[in-house]
This record gives structure tokens, sequence and C-alpha cells, in this order.
């Protein structure tokens, strides 16, 4: 075939697409209207995760899986922003990594407000004034972020969805590298990129900032001077990348939590997050965690947050495999109830990326 025919079979292939996706988005805003007469939320992790593995599995090439799924991603991300005006509260400013994963899960269609802090995250969705928010829980190089986990103390929201991004940390500068006097960079990146930056930047003046895109931000208005930021903070504030992956950790990844106010059905890989208090007694964290090992259920994270309520009282937080409606993890949950003086479920959500 020659690229003139070639051109002919994509355009009509094109038209086919066009059609198709308009007929399977006229099927998406009947199931809206469906959920909204029925008080169902709109957005649906659990189903979200099972068309992204369907369509997945369909693939025989050769389109890549990351690919097929960011297409994915932006035709439903298009369908969810007509069926209802959302709107996803997250950790601010603009191109943080936060905003690149609220991004990542819900498509470029929505609308986004960026929020100061984590607490007013929590506020937004609370208040309804967002229908979801997205917030860091930890890192794999610099650990969990208390301020978070604080938060579900006196909060109602549930985790609905989790994110985890890698970290692709970048320096921007418009000066050259040996040129460069001054780095801007939040305490959390360039904990990441700390022997980075000892070896390649040994004598330059560090500066710590709030957030990623405000290091950006500096650098961009000033001569001699870079940031530790993301390629969204460079294409944001058009600061060139000079070094791509500084992270000292390759693998370095952050999870986020997405905030809303109902959990999702179960979808047969879960995982439930659980905060819980005991009796200062000796034995007694033992005794709590047990059902947890009688049931063989697998527990992939515990941290522990003093109570801010009682000197030397303090809050556990555990993540499990399975959903909190699954029999084992149910009889767990309630077992854990009768040793400890306070049990709250955070939330069980598709244990997804």
């Amino acid at each position: 075939m020659s690229i003139s025919d070639h051109r002919k079979a994509i355009d009509q292939y094109d038209a086919q697409l066009v059609r198709l996706l308009n007929e399977r988005t006229k099927h998406v805003l009947a199931i809206g209207e469906l959920k909204l007469k029925a008080g169902e939320e709109i957005y649906a992790p659990h189903r979200e995760k099972t068309v992204l593995n369907r369509i997945c599995r369909l693939n025989k090439g050769p389109i890549t899986e990351p690919s097929l799924r960011a297409i994915y991603r932006e035709i439903m991300s298009s369908a969810l922003s007509l069926e209802k005006t959302l709107t996803i509260g997250y950790l601010g400013p603009e191109a943080t990594f936060t905003h690149q994963a609220a991004i990542r899960r819900f498509g470029s269609s929505l609308r986004y407000a960026p929020l100061k802090t984590i607490t007013d995250v929590f506020t937004e969705v609370s208040k309804n004034r967002a229908d979801y928010g997205v917030v860091p829980v930890e890192n794999s190089t610099e650990g969990v972020v208390t301020h978070t986990l604080d938060m579900f103390v006196d909060s109602d929201l549930k985790i609905v969805a989790q994110i985890v991004l890698p970290v692709q940390h970048c320096l921007l500068s418009h000066s050259r590298r040996t040129q460069i006097k001054r780095l801007y960079a939040h305490p959390q990146s360039l904990g990441q990129c700390r022997v980075w930056v000892q070896t390649n930047l040994p004598r330059v003046e560090i500066i710590e900032t709030s957030s990623n895109a405000r290091s950006a931000e500096l650098a961009a208005k000033q001569r001699s001077s870079a940031a530790i930021a993301g390629v969204l903070a460079s294409e944001k504030y058009k600061v060139p990348v000079l070094e791509f992956d500084i992270q000292d950790n390759a693998a370095n990844a952050t999870r986020f939590l997405v905030l809303g106010r109902q959990c999702s059905p179960p979808t047969g890989n879960d995982r439930t997050s659980v905060m819980f208090s005991i009796v200062d007694r000796v034995g007694a964290l033992y005794r709590a965690l047990a059902p947890f090992r009688r049931f063989r259920i697998n527990m992939t994270k515990i941290e522990s947050r003093p109570s801010k309520r009682k000197a030397w009282e303090y809050f556990f937080f555990v993540d499990c495999d399975g959903h909190m409606s699954d029999p084992k993890v149910a009889q767990a949950l309630r077992l854990l109830g009768e040793h400890c003086s306070y049990v709250k479920v955070l939330g069980s959500y598709p244990n997804t990326d």
C-alpha cells in the first residue's frame, strides 16, 4: 500500500472511532442519569479498574498497555465531565506532583482546584465544595506524610482510591550547571535528591520552598538559580530541564489518596485502611493485631501517630489486603474492636497502581 492508501484507511478508521466514541458516551450519560436519580456517586473507581483491565486484556498491540490506559483515561474523563461538573481539590499549587497525580487519576477534562494545605483539601470535600480531594500520604524514600494521617482523626471522609505516582525529579534552570549559585527545593524533594545534589552541586546555596511549583517559579525569575521540580512545573514556568531523574532512588514513588464520601464495592483486589487506639497496657498492640494473623490477612503498612488529645496516647494506622465487606476482613475488624478503645475504617478501595 502507498502512503495515500494508508492515509485513506486511517481516515475511515477515524470516522468509525468518532462515531463509536459518541455511542459509548451516550450509554455512559444514561448510566449517569440513573446514578444521580439513585443518589449514587458518578465516579466509580471499581468500575474504572474493571474497564481498564478488560481493555488491556483485549489489546493485541502494537499500542502499549500504558498508552492504551492513557487513551481510555481521557475517554472516561471526557464522559465524567459531561455527566456532572466535577471539581477535584488537590494540594496545590498547580504543576506539583499532587496535581500530576490528580490528572493521572481523573484525566484532563475535569475542573481542578489547587488548595493551599492538606486541611483545606479535607475541608473543601467535607463541605461539598469539591467532589473529591487528592492528597499525598507517603513517599517510598521519605516516608509518611503525617499531616494527612492526622486529618483522618476528626474527618468523616473516606479513602475511595489511591494513586501511586513514580516521581521523576529534574534540575530546572536557565543557566548552565556551572553557573548555578542558588538551588530552590521543597524539603521532601531535597531529601529524595540529597546525594545527587551533594555530588553535583556541592557549593550551591540551598533555599527551601513551600512546593516544587514555587521552586520552579523562583528559578524562572532569577539568574544563576535552579530548582528541583517535575516536568509539569518546567512546562508551566518555562524553565528548561538541565538534568532528568536526579532522584537518588530510581524506584522513587509517592502514594496519594483520593478522598470522597462513599467507598466502592469490592473488586476482588482491594485494600482497606483502618485507624485505632489501644488501652495502655502490656501486650495491647499484640492482642489488637492478632485477628489479622488469625485470618491470614496481609498487613501492608502500620504507622503510629500521637493522638494530640492525651499525653502518650497514640493512634495506629493499618493498611491490609482485602475489602471491609470480605467475610475474613469483616471478622478481623470486629475482633479488633474488642481489643481497642477506638476503631475507624478509613476506606476500602481498589488496590491499583
